[in-house]
């Protein structure tokens, strides 16, 4: 009695627990209470952790009564799943048979859920890929599993499907805090396996579709087809050789197909297939299919003989016509932006020679060209494609010279037309944008750059007529806008309009000029760009006589791309002095050569700086533009004679160029581009200052001028606001000004003005303002130039103790900074990088420019009693313990200042290294093993080199043991300290090993030299485990492979002595590449590896 008294109460309890979890689902998932969500957020993560959950997960899946629940249940057993420790291999076989048995018995569940279980399923199935019980690979059955679903009824086909689907990506799915060389392995071995039957498979599948009427009102039918093609698009997608291709870099890539697909890809019947299914399907699913297309025309082009390639393109070009003798499908957004995408990898992976041999060559370039002319017409239907249409044509274009066919290409009759159509809609689309209150493409200058780039090697095929087309639209437009200036009633949205038109021409004529350098072009073609230019010349005349009165920022930004075409173009060391630009340009303004056209550059970034002072983008292109006409010595030379480079010179001041004031109409982000003014100021200056230091002096007034003002408002009441906005424009100027300053005589001069007088400020502010990274960072980054040995500037006399000094205000500053920023606890994800980690990757990367530098003697410090260089190195621990190991490798500047710091430390301070205390030194070796596997060469290139520093010093210790001298007892113990740390942790260094051996054997290797360098230590400190690395390698393979990897092995070692010296380690090195390219042939020859695992670090 008692007993089911307490069956009773506990299945209440249970029940009790169910109706609770439902509720936190429900808060979870649909709850808009954000303080609830937080909460029930918190109780799942307690359910995940608790040890009943696979019992919980199953109450949820039996007895929930909501789709929410069983979302959960999914969601908690691919938690589970992944788990580092992984579930012991019987549990994870009775969830995979679990879940089968209950999609199977529950085929209506709803999507979503039916998605979740299945990616657990898919997640066990890799994550025990290799995993074998009675000599049988028990998770791989899943493909005979599916065949079962395949066999049911359609909703249990679709299952069916989806589960191969997500099996797939899974396959394919990095996850970066797992081995990648595992996750090669598995993706290989799947794709060896299995991927080419589950394509022909869903290829099966399509054309049973095919063969019967399709009704295309039943949704049911709808998604399985949409199921199946999700499927083919997962294969075609699958990263087949480890490549990890940039998702982002769209336009260059290659689908690398393995070579035993070809078969499928010989059939003409399978691109048939997809052209047949887009032309059969709705819309949406349609749009699935040229997606499939797209895969098939990037198909790697070895995979075919050059017959075979021919009729492969022969069978593409075939399927283009057909789609556009027959538009239709292309009227819905998704389709067209496929097909565009479709057209681009054509000309991508096929040489122009190639297109123009096929059969309907002619009238499919007629057809394309059309619809690219009609494309741009309805430049409001689906912007974001015309990149696509615009590749297509420029590659074809820049193919011409290297056609050796005597068939004619047609792009003279076809490119001028796309040209024009771009001409013209862009110019058409003003007054619509105007009237109706569109978002205007002018704001979108990244996209426009991104299109100009693209038309200005189109633009020049032909160019006579595009040149007589932009002119008479010019003329016509300037004459139009000025009849509009000078009426009385100046109707204010035809002037927008005209001004409008007047920015797309005049980014266009800087499109076609710039197109110079990208097309072969003749003394005809340099005169018509001089008539181009004259008119675009009058235009600035006309624009800055007149700002007083009115002004358009989208012209401003729009003459200045001009400007730096023509800069790029007919401006420079290589010009030809003679070019036919200057003949009409010299008629019409003057201009007749290279100098005058300066002279006429800098006027106008004069009169930028002068009246743009609000306009943050005109100042930053101006400025830019001015930097980038800095960059050069011949051109410095004959800008310093103009005048208005010499009234910059003298008249840097914010009365001159509002830019430069503090006053409350600017935002913070308006002072970055200071330092790219000043920069480009200082190269100017540079060019005849010599050793003038009352020159220097001059040039630094106003900036001496704005830190007594700030170091007086410091000793008084001073408004904060204004204060900080001074100094963070002062030191924004003083960066760029340091930037340039690159000889020992001119950096003096600036430590000299700085040094005693205004360093203590920038202190101050330090201490004052740590949580404000809008002040610290320009100060901090003024340090870290400061620091900078560019062109050894800092190598001072011999008798000056400069190098010293400077380096005990930086000590100063960071240990103020690190101390004050450590204060900053409970800081939200986003604030870490921004608030702390920012600041401290600046820290980092002063200090390794000042321990790199060659100026200071760090020995002196001590000797003299001096703490600043203790202080900074203790600084560097206290901020590195304050941050995670992960956060060192996710953020890409943190990384980049503290492993090139760490490897300057142990190559030249490791009697630091050795007295740190042991979890400090635990906490580095792991970062080093952990930058290791890091896909930024720079990271793990330093990891190599402290490694190696690291290893060379243990060795180096232990060689010396026993012979001793007692000069050396101090290193010594040093030595005894490491050595000591590494017999205590003997896996550390193993690990190490393990890492670097899996690298160089299993992965892209990028730095092998760099990876060579510490294995040898490595491997000469732990023999004993090196030989049980191999032996787990070898032991994993099949018999036949066995002595192949033996003898690889050996030729590793072969000649390489005990020792470390330079002409050893280069034999290593050696052998090393040569043991790679060994082992990589033996792992990828016939009967390869289905036992074991070949992760090393397993």
């Amino acid at each position: 009695m008692e007993d089911k008294e307490a069956d009773e109460t506990k299945r209440a309890i249970i029940v009790w627990s169910l109706n609770e979890l439902e509720t936190l689902c429900n808060q979870l998932y649909i709850g808009t209470d954000l303080s609830q969500r937080i909460q029930a957020e918190k109780a799942l993560l307690e359910l995940i952790d608790s040890p009943d959950c696979l019992s919980k997960c199953q109450l949820l899946l039996e007895q929930g009564t909501s789709s929410y629940s069983q979302l959960l249940a999914a969601t908690c057993l691919s938690k589970l799943v992944t788990r580092a420790v992984p579930l012991p291999i019987e549990q994870r076989i009775d969830i995979r048979n679990y879940i089968l048995n209950y999609i199977a018995s529950r085929p209506k569940l709803a999507p979503f859920v039916i998605q979740g279980l299945v990616q657990v399923i898919a997640k066990i199935t890799k994550l025990g890929w290799f995993e074998a019980r009675k000599e049988q690979f028990v998770f791989r059955d899943i493909i005979a599993d599916v065949k079962k679903f395949l066999q049911g009824t359609m909703d249990h086909y679709v299952i069916g499907v989806v589960i191969l689907s997500e099996l797939t990506q899974e396959m394919n799915l990095v996850d970066y805090s797992r081995p990648s060389a595992k996750h090669r392995k598995i993706a290989t071995s799947f794709r060896d396996t299995s991927l080419k039957d589950i394509l022909v498979l869903a290829c099966s599948l399509l054309k049973e579709v095919l063969a019967k009427p399709l009704n295309l009102q039943d949704q049911v039918q709808q998604n399985l087809v949409m199921q199946v093609l999700k499927l083919v698009l997962n294969c075609l997608n699958f990263d087949f050789i480890g490549s990890s291709a940039d998702e982002s870099a769209d336009d260059l890539c290659t689908v690398q197909i393995p070579t035993t697909w070809r078969s499928i890809f010989l059939e003409s019947e399978t691109l048939d297939l997809f052209f047949d299914l887009y032309h059969a399907l709705p819309p949406l699913l349609s749009q699935l299919a040229l997606s499939c297309l797209v895969q098939f025309a990037s198909t790697r082009r070895s995979l075919f003989s050059g017959p075979e390639r021919a009729q492969y393109l022969g069978n593409l070009i075939k399927g283009v016509k057909r789609i556009l003798e027959n538009p239709q499908g292309l009227a819905e957004p998704g389709s067209y932006h496929e097909f565009c995408r479709f057209l681009a990898r054509l000309k991508t992976n096929y040489q122009l020679g190639e297109l123009i041999m096929v059969k309907d060559y002619p009238e499919v370039i007629r057809l394309i060209a059309n619809f690219t002319i009609t494309s741009l017409q309805h430049w409001e239907f689906a912007p974001n494609s015309v990149h696509y249409l615009l590749t297509l044509w420029q590659r074809m274009v820049a193919s011409v010279p290297f056609v050796k066919s005597t068939e004619p290409h047609l792009l003279d009759t076809y490119a001028p037309e796309i040209t024009k159509a771009y001409i013209t809609s862009r110019l058409e689309s003003v007054s619509i944008i105007i009237r109706d209150g569109l978002d205007d493409p002018l704001d979108d200058t990244a996209t426009i750059f991104q299109q100009l780039e693209q038309l200005c090697t189109v633009s020049r095929c032909e160019y006579e007529k595009t040149c007589a087309l932009l002119v008479q639209l010019f003329d016509q437009s300037t004459e139009n806008y000025q009849k509009l200036l000078q009426s009385s009633t100046r109707a204010s949205v035809n002037i927008a309009v005209q001004e409008g038109r007047l920015a797309w021409l005049v980014y266009l004529i800087g499109t076609v000029v710039g197109g110079r350098l990208t097309y072969t072009s003749t003394d005809e073609h340099d005169a018509m760009d001089g008539e181009l230019s004259c008119r675009v010349f009058q235009l600035i005349t006309l624009m800055d006589a007149q700002l007083s009165q009115s002004s358009n920022e989208k012209i401003e930004l729009a003459i200045l791309w001009f400007l730096d075409q023509f800069r790029k173009t007919y401006v420079g060391d290589q010009l030809q002095r003679t070019s036919k630009v200057y003949v009409r340009m010299s008629e019409v303004l003057g201009i007749t050569d290279d100098n005058h056209v300066l002279e006429t550059f800098m006027t106008k970034i004069v009169i930028n700086l002068k009246f743009w002072g609000k306009s943050e983008s005109v100042i930053a292109r101006t400025l830019q533009f001015l930097n980038d006409l800095s960059v050069g010595y011949i051109l410095l030379k004959k800008l310093v004679k103009i005048e208005a480079v010499k009234f910059m010179l003298q008249n840097h001041t914010s009365e001159h160029f509002p830019f430069l004031g503090v006053s409350e109409g600017y935002s913070l982000s308006d002072l970055r581009c200071r330092t790219t003014f000043y920069t480009a100021l200082t190269r100017l200056l540079m060019v005849d200052l010599g050793e003038d230091e009352d020159e220097f002096e001059n040039f630094m007034v106003p900036l001496t001028v704005s830190f007594e003002t700030v170091a007086q408002i410091f000793n008084n009441n001073f408004k904060q606001e204004e204060t900080k906005r001074m100094l963070i424009g002062l030191a924004r100027d003083l960066r760029g000004i340091a930037f340039a300053l690159n000889t020992k005589t001119s950096y003096t001069m600036l430590f000299d003005w700085i040094y005693s007088t205004y360093l203590p400020i920038l202190q101050k502010a330090i201490e004052r303002w740590y949580q404000e990274p809008a002040c610290t960072t320009p100060i901090l980054k003024l340090m870290a130039e400061l620091m900078q040995n560019r062109s050894q500037r800092l190598n001072f006399d011999v008798s000056s103790p400069n190098g010293i000094l400077l380096f005990r205000e930086a000590s100063k500053m960071i240990c103020t900074y690190g101390n004050q920023i450590l204060s900053l606890r409970n800081l939200s994800k986003d604030q870490i990088y921004p608030m702390k980690l920012k600041g401290i990757s600046i820290c980092y990367s002063a200090l390794k420019s000042a321990l790199c530098g060659n100026y200071v003697s760090f020995g002196v410090f001590k000797l003299y009693g001096d703490d600043h260089f203790d202080n900074v190195l203790q600084a560097f621990v206290k901020m590195l313990l304050s941050v995670s190991h992960s956060d060192l490798l996710q953020y890409r500047k943190l990384s980049q200042s503290y492993y090139p710091l760490l490897e300057c430390l142990t190559q030249d301070h490791m009697s630091f290294i050795t007295n740190l205390e042991p979890q400090v030194l635990m906490y580095l070796l792991t970062s080093i093993s952990e930058g290791l596997t890091a896909l930024d060469t720079v990271v793990s290139s330093s990891c190599c080199t402290s490694l190696d520093n690291l290893v060379s010093y243990l060795f180096k210790h232990l060689s010396k043991e026993g012979k001793k001298p007692l000069r050396s007892q101090a290193v010594s113990q040093d030595g005894q300290r490491l050595l000591h740390f590494m017999h205590q942790n003997p896996d550390v260094l193993q690990q190490m090993m393990s890492v670097l051996m899996n690298t160089i054997i299993f992965e892209d290797c990028r730095n092998q030299w760099s990876v060579s360098r510490p294995l040898l230590g490595l491997i000469l400190l732990n023999e004993k485990y090196f030989n049980e690395l191999r032996e787990s390698l070898i032991s994993s393979q099949i018999i036949g492979k066995r002595e192949v990897l033996n003898q690889c092995f050996r030729s590793l070692m072969e000649g390489v002595e005990q020792n470390l010296l330079i002409k050893n380690r280069d034999r290593f090195t050696q052998n090393l590449s040569v043991f790679r390219r060994d082992m990589a042939e033996a792992l990828r020859s016939d009967g390869s590896t289905e036992m074991g695992s070949l992760d090393m670090m397993s």
